[in-house]
């Protein structure tokens, strides 16, 4: 449990430095930058930090529809069990 909870504490430290990109996506952006057009830059990179969540957002909420699955059928199954007795 503590790993996990220190594992969080230092993905959201570094996601400050997650804007990254390719060599020709960051020779494009800082062009962009230079003749003072910002926005496609702001773009791009929210376009990363999206398809860098995307997947863990997906993982989680089936995640949790399965826990939630798997407690709802355990809890049908413990009344069915007492209905029995």
């Amino acid at each position: 449990m503590k790993t996990a909870v220190v594992s969080i504490i230092l993905m959201l430290m570094v996601a400050g430095e997650s804007l990254a990109q390719c060599a020709m996506c960051r020779a494009t952006l800082e062009n962009n930058l230079s003749n003072g057009n910002p926005g496609i830059a702001a773009g791009i990179n929210f376009g990363i930090l999206y398809l860098f969540c995307a997947p863990y957002i997906a993982v989680g909420a089936v995640a949790y529809f399965w826990y939630k699955t798997s407690k709802s059928n355990a809890r049908k199954e413990l009344e069915k069990r007492a209905v029995l007795r």
